[in-house]
């Protein structure tokens, strides 16, 4: 068998397994078929998620059903204004030695686990959301001069309620930029409410069977690294996050009286990342344009510092980026 032949051999696996991973979500939650598909891609692609969305939509449930099918170690922190780093990392505690000598030992923290649900992660202080800086990045946890490694695959998902605002302290853009995706989890339609409150009120209880596993993550993974990203794709990636800064001679004309600062290279990065899984998931082995456009909400909007004009005239990131998307051409 050829190296291509082998190739579409391993896409049409993933394939596979990513549709039967969003079939098993589904039968635990209802709707938001968008949500459960970026997460499932930002997940196999190794990001991290921020779910946004008002309380009672499933976020919670989500995350744990998510842990379940991919069979990972799943802990959950609820983030409360008290919430010390210490309390996610862990610390160092002194114990007495066989010998009867002191010495220092680390206790780890809930942080050690595979999927981390960060549930109302703006409700903790800024010094404890930058407990997470390094784990979202690297994947470990550094204290008392010593690092710690994480067991692969790590991913923290984050919950945050954007209407309730007091006694919140919004995510700083350095924490912002290490989510992949930022997913706005809307409400239910009628025909999604009403499945909802049947379910409760019949109280069917649903299982879910492991799809697959950290391992097999870890050789999805690597699958992910074969696909293939012409030049002109990835310029097109790079041209996207360009757009997205004002100073820029991509940028339209939203983005030039709006927008303070644009996306960083990460945003390229999850363009690029998210567009892999996409493609895999039809079976290809090559990223198109339309797999970057599917994603460039997701990626970029978050990415987004509005200035004082931005935040003056409430301008939606969404439609920013759509503008983005709009005018600048697939082909340089």
């Amino acid at each position: 068998m050829s190296d291509l032949e082998t190739l579409q051999a391993e896409a049409n696996q993933f394939k596979d397994d990513f549709q039967r991973i969003l079939q098993e979500v589904h039968k635990i939650i209802v709707g938001q078929e968008r949500v459960v598909e970026c997460a499932v891609t930002a997940l196999l692609a190794g990001g991290n998620v921020l779910l946004e969305g008002v309380p009672g939509l499933g976020k919670t449930e989500l995350v744990k059903t998510l842990g379940h099918v991919l069979d990972l170690e799943f802990r959950r922190i609820q983030f409360t204004p008290d919430l010390m780093p210490a309390d996610i990392i862990g610390t160092n505690v002194m114990n007495t030695g066989p010998d009867g000598a002191y010495r220092f030992e680390f206790r780890r923290g809930p942080i050690f686990t595979q999927l981390l649900l960060a549930d109302e992660i703006n409700r903790a202080t800024p010094k404890t959301q930058s407990a997470l800086l390094e784990t979202m990045q690297e994947g470990s946890v550094t204290t008392g001069g010593v690092t710690h490694q994480l067991k692969p695959p790590f991913f923290v998902l984050a919950t945050q309620n954007p209407i309730e605002q007091e006694g919140t302290y919004p995510l700083p853009e350095a924490q912002l930029d290490r989510f992949m995706f930022k997913l706005n989890v809307a409400s239910l339609n009628r025909a999604e409410l009403n499945e909802v409150v049947t379910r409760t009120i019949l109280q069917r209880s649903s299982s879910v069977a492991k799809i697959v596993d950290a391992a097999r993550i870890l050789q999805l993974r690597q699958v992910l690294d074969k696909v293939v990203v012409a030049d002109p794709i990835r310029d097109y990636a790079v041209r996207l996050v360009l757009a997205t800064h004002p100073d820029s001679e991509f940028a339209p004309e939203k983005i030039k009286r709006y927008v303070k600062w644009g996306a960083s290279p990460r945003g390229s990065q999850a363009l690029i990342r998210g567009g892999r899984v996409r493609a895999l998931a039809a079976g290809r082995a090559h990223v198109s344009t339309d797999d970057l456009r599917n994603f460039a909400s997701e990626s970029l909007g978050h990415r987004l510092l509005l200035n004082y004009d931005g935040q003056a005239d409430n301008v939606s990131v969404v439609d920013l980026v759509k503008a983005v998307v709009e005018q600048v051409p697939v082909e340089a």
